[in-house]
């Protein structure tokens, strides 16, 4: 029987599998770097720290976030668990305030007498030790990528130059994901949105900003003419297809944001009786509704242009930012090449990979 087991990282994965370990008799070492040192996208010492409060996706019975849900409730796991005692409303989503979710997953995994937590950053693997899982995720450090990479030399699987991206210059197997706006709650002008959810299923949730024609080509000129942040000479801006910045959707004809982020299908003004000609929707970002997350409406622009295109939209005159959408390089392994089918590596079979480092998102 295994007796120990080495966790890197403390964001889902990681404590996820420290509590299942502990659960079972297994002792565990947590690493986690943070406080130590930041990642671009974190902005606590929290375990569990997610970037989007809709992290944890449908909660609709027969889709596939549903499926997954559910083993994970009938494994006992704690994260879920918490996850249902933080949730806010969000329709059919499972999303959870953000701030109390960590804070919460930190106190658990810390209570728990097997789990001996560390907090400094490892950037070295000893094959000949114990298990060990790496839950870095797609923020892991370069110190660990490379030892990761070094690790990955002895696979013989195909083309192993393209299974790591250990450094930002490195153009294999990373991409760029985003972050939406979050906006205080009483800057809201109530008076010109409305409660809704699509197809009036489940709760009217979501606040709805409704536009006209002309509001949305207004809106529509100034974002595809607001400057975007510089890109790096090392970079090459790779983005997630399924994360794309609202500018970037943009600039692929003026009317696909109407059939993406800004779709109002299914969200009838109960005021007008008439489908908008686009709307942008606000989810409700903590337990205590004093702020809201703009949805989809991830982006890279300039903050100061952020604050002028985004008060073009209705309802949002008067916004007050607590949050600016922002980009950041998620890098990640290639785990068909790497990786059995357990999540083992097959030149290291102690070693496992959970999580969003093997390529999984949202």
């Amino acid at each position: 029987m295994i007796e120990r087991v080495r966790i890197i990282g403390a964001g889902l994965a990681g404590p996820e599998a420290a509590w299942q370990c502990a659960r079972r008799g297994v002792g565990v070492e947590l690493y986690e770097m943070r406080p130590v040192r930041q990642t671009p996208a974190h902005q606590t010492a929290d375990f569990a720290e997610l970037v989007c409060s809709n992290s944890l996706k449908s909660d609709s019975e027969n889709t596939a976030p549903w499926l997954l849900k559910e083993e994970m409730r009938r494994a006992g796991s704690l994260l879920l668990e918490i996850s249902r005692e933080c949730a806010v409303p969000a329709g059919h989503a499972l999303a959870v305030d953000r701030v109390t979710f960590a804070a919460r997953v930190t106190e658990g995994i810390s209570r728990e007498r097997r789990i001996v937590i560390r907090r400094e950053e490892v950037t070295s693997v000893d094959e000949a030790g114990p298990v060990t899982i790496i839950a870095t995720g797609p923020l892991t450090s370069e110190g660990l990528a490379s030892e990761i990479a070094r690790l990955s030399e002895g696979s013989a699987a195909p083309d192993i130059s393209r299974a790591w991206a250990p450094a930002p210059h490195n153009n294999h197997l990373y991409f760029f994901d985003s972050i939406s706006p979050i906006v205080e709650s009483d800057s809201i002008d109530m008076s010109r949105v409305y409660m809704a959810a699509r197809y009036d299923k489940g709760s009217a949730d979501y606040i709805n900003c409704p536009m006209s024609r002309e509001e949305y080509d207004r809106f529509y000129d100034a974002l595809v003419a607001a400057q975007s942040v510089e890109e790096r000479d090392w970079e090459k801006l790779n983005y997630f297809e399924s994360c794309l910045p609202i500018e970037e959707i943009a600039r692929r004809g003026r009317d696909t944001l109407r059939f993406g982020p800004m779709k109002p299908v299914g969200l009838k003004d109960p005021r007008t009786g008439k489908m908008p000609y686009a709307v942008v929707q606000l989810r409700q970002e903590n337990l205590r509704a004093d702020s809201y997350n703009l949805v989809g409406f991830q982006n890279h622009l300039k903050f100061g242009e952020q604050a002028q295109v985004l008060r073009l939209v209705p309802g949002l005159e008067n916004a007050r930012f607590l949050r600016y959408g922002q980009i950041h390089r998620n890098t990640y392994i290639n785990a068909p090449a790497l990786l059995q089918e357990t999540l083992q590596m097959k030149a290291n079979p102690p070693v496992f990979f959970p999580g969003q480092i093997c390529g999984a998102e949202g």
